[in-house]
């Protein structure tokens, strides 16, 4: 297996930290060190922690908790989106594909969390 570069769930997580980056830059001034920086922070954390996760992936059980860890910023993502839309800062529909594709990312998350013998060792 090659690098983190590669799995599927890295490449939807970039995708969707760059998505909340574009989305954010809209947000409010007086967001910038609230909802902003929070939401960019755990989408960001989303993918930084898989990549944390890939490279500890021949002792299983270091593999799973970093794997949890970025399901669980995923997660926090999702309601920071709840807020953005709930603030009038992103439309119904731009919250819509963002947190398809979150959901989408948790699925992966989750394949991976109980399928880790797929992933290898070194």
């Amino acid at each position: 297996m090659g690098d983190f570069n590669g799995l599927l769930a890295y490449k939807k997580s970039f995708g969707l930290a760059m998505a909340i980056f574009g989305s954010s830059k809209r947000f409010p001034k007086e967001e910038m060190y609230a909802l902003t920086d929070q939401i960019r922070r755990s989408s960001r954390s989303t993918n930084i922690c898989l990549i944390e996760a890939y490279r500890k992936r021949r002792y299983i059980a270091h593999f799973i908790s970093k794997l949890t860890d970025s399901d669980m910023e995923n997660s926090e993502t999702k309601g920071w989106l709840k807020f953005a839309l709930a603030c009038g800062y992103i439309d119904t529909k731009t919250y819509e594909e963002l947190v398809n594709q979150s959901d989408e990312i948790g699925k992966l998350l989750n394949h991976m969390i109980s399928n880790p013998e797929k992933y290898g060792s070194l």
